[in-house]
């Protein structure tokens, strides 16, 4: 039976939003939440742009000593064979290759430096320059595959699944899709190539949950697996892209998929709050309060109504239990009145202090290096940091300190 699998890229995509960033130490953050929750794939980072090759590699290291679980680290890179060329040394062994596909974008940002020809050449290259470099798992990106005619997309894909990709994402790069219509073609282009095609789906018309899970239906219509993007709490350039806990809770609860799709791997949602909050934290951005599922709101009744409904029996009322989410989080660094803290200029009292507060014994050869590292991740994030960021700091110090190379010896 098909499946359907998570790949989400708020590594990527995510922090491509504007007006908000992310330090290194953030985005290995989300990687630790995303292997909690036992998401499929994480769209790691660009390994061909410099700032990002500390932080890949540490990321690496630390998948290599366990502490994402299962999860997969991808790396981005534009479809071109020096980008994979780049990109090999640091050992991706998972990359996504992406070159624009549709007349708008050739004619209008390639300026007549490639046409429909070019663009299928320099992909087939870079997929076969990742292949012949033992990448274990290819997916070809058709930026703007939503607005390509379906005569070239279905040879753009024919030419990538010969060249070696395992996988085709078809990009809804301006948001303008529609569930129905993206059910069909994904249903059309799955089984006219034989390969699973993967939804990149923005939220210009509000409809990214909505196109992704639909198109997600369309691989299985097809008997193919289908793979689906995802960023935390939604974020992403413009409108942003489709919502990580709004698609698992519809994969799990919409009518008429609820009961016919499975997920290919066990979703852990008890860390959906502490995975929202964080990142709403981390990111500088508050959660809607109609947020599904971790909106303040989201499990809120007042009209008369539907108080009483709710109170009688909350599934009047609810489609899903606020419980399956997981606690919120109540971290040391919001403790309210006299607190101590950890951070970019405290000293090792006070750092010793919330360890112990939080139940984390350092090694005493490790001691120093993890006090370091916390003075480091506060500096990088300019913020106090969470109870899961003191935990990932004082489990995995060694593979930590590859984010920061000169400043630990």
């Amino acid at each position: 039976m098909p499946r359907i699998h998570l790949l989400d890229v708020t590594n990527r995509d995510g922090v491509q939003t504007a007006r908000v960033n992310l330090s290194k130490f953030g985005k290995t953050m989300v990687n630790w939440y995303l292997g909690r929750l036992g998401i499929r794939q994480s769209e790691a980072g660009f390994p061909a742009l410099f700032h990002e090759v500390p932080y890949l590699r540490a990321n690496l290291a630390l998948a290599e000593a366990g502490a994402f679980g299962d999860l997969r680290l991808s790396g981005w890179v534009r479809a071109v064979p020096g980008d994979v060329e780049q990109s090999i040394p640091l050992g991706m062994r998972h990359l996504n290759l992406s070159i624009s596909t549709s007349d708008q974008m050739i004619t209008n940002k390639f300026k007549g430096r490639l046409d429909r020809a070019a663009v299928i050449n320099e992909m087939v290259k870079a997929t076969q320059a990742a292949r012949q470099a033992g990448v274990q798992t290819v997916g070809v990106n058709a930026e703007d595959g939503s607005r390509t005619d379906d005569g070239y997309l279905t040879e753009f894909a024919l030419a990538a699944k010969e060249a070696g990709a395992d996988r085709i994402r078809y990009c809804d790069t301006i948001g303008g899709e529609s569930p129905a219509h993206i059910r069909e073609r994904f249903a059309r282009l799955a089984a006219e190539v034989d390969l699973p095609i993967e939804t990149h789906c923005h939220n210009d018309l509000g409809m990214a949950v909505a196109n992704s899970v639909s198109g997600a239906l369309g691989d299985l219509d097809a008997g193919q697996d289908a793979w689906v993007n995802t960023c935390v709490n939604g974020i992403g350039e413009r409108a942003g892209n489709a919502d990580l806990l709004s698609c698992i809770l519809a994969f799990r609860h919409s009518f008429g998929v609820g009961d016919r799709v499975e997920l290919a791997e066990e979703v852990d949602l008890t860390w959906a709050r502490r995975f929202a909050l964080w990142a709403a934290y981390a990111f500088g951005q508050p959660i809607p309060v109609n947020q599904p599922g971790v909106g303040r709101n989201a499990f809120a009744h007042e009209s008369g109504i539907h108080a009483d409904g709710a109170l009688k029996d909350r599934h009047n009322y609810e489609l899903y239990d606020d419980d399956t989410l997981g606690p919120f989080p109540h971290d040391h660094a919001a403790t309210e009145g006299r607190v101590v803290l950890a951070g970019e200029y405290g000293g090792r009292a006070g750092f010793q202090h919330v360890m112990d507060a939080l139940g984390l014994e350092v090694q005493a050869d490790e001691l120093e290096l993890t006090f370091k590292l916390v003075q480091l991740s506060n500096a990088a994030t300019g913020r106090p940091l969470t109870d899961d960021e003191l935990r990932l700091i004082a489990t995995y110090p060694h593979q930590l300190a590859l984010l920061y190379p000169g400043y630990l010896s």
